[in-house]
């Protein structure tokens, strides 16, 4: 399976589909939360999948410090994502939903806090599908917090963040041991000379990355 080349972004990328794809694109990874000026719509997810686009998604919202993260917060936040990838975009299942934890946690952390969250996440979306297989778990963070909760089960897939002075996030990388990899911003040409803000990122080479199209 080769590398697959991909893009995130807070923006919202309709118009822009078919420019990315011309461009060499692959993959685009977009939000699900609780602001909407950011998250993927369904129109937009219609759009990137005809122009030959996979998505992923990623649930990101306060995740910045270890008292966000709760296993109440999973579950609220686990059964609000699951909504909207069934209900509003018709996500399939067995893709994924990555969820962010947007710092440089600590072992502690990871432990307690973060773990917590994660089994909240697991809890609501075993509710949500009433027992059922629905969508898979992936984490986006450091190479520490991807390297703990894949290897307890806690997370299904990994997304290595850009921050490589992360806790554990070189070695990460250079032992590939995520699903995908993201890279540091740029700025590349969208349709009718529109410039969009993105992060490069990349599949792990012989992983899938819960990737999805409509």
């Amino acid at each position: 399976m080769p590398v697959r080349k991909g893009m995130d972004t807070t923006m919202e990328l309709t118009r822009h589909a078919e420019a990315l794809k011309a461009q060499g694109y692959d993959f685009v990874l977009r939000y699900y939360s609780t602001n909407a000026a950011k998250n993927l719509s369904l129109g937009e997810a219609r759009a990137l999948s005809q122009a030959g686009l996979a998505i992923g998604v990623v649930w990101e919202t306060s995740g910045t410090r270890a008292g966000f993260f709760t296993r109440a917060q999973g579950l609220a936040d686990g059964a609000a994502a699951f909504r909207m990838a069934r209900d509003t975009i018709g996500q399939p299942f067995g893709s994924a939903i990555y969820f962010a934890v947007d710092y440089d946690p600590t072992q502690a952390d990871l432990d307690g806090a973060v773990s917590n969250y994660f089994t909240g996440v697991h809890a609501a979306l075993y509710v949500a599908a009433e027992g059922q297989p629905s969508y898979r778990v992936g984490v986006y963070g450091s190479g520490l917090c991807c390297g703990t909760l894949v290897e307890r089960g806690a997370a299904d897939l990994s997304w290595l963040s850009q921050s490589t002075a992360f806790a554990g996030s070189r070695q990460y990388a250079e032992q590939q041991r995520y699903d995908i990899i993201q890279r540091l911003p740029m700025r590349i040409p969208g349709a009718d000379g529109i410039m969009l803000d993105i992060d490069p990122d990349a599949t792990h080479p012989d992983r899938d990355g819960g990737l999805f199209t409509l």
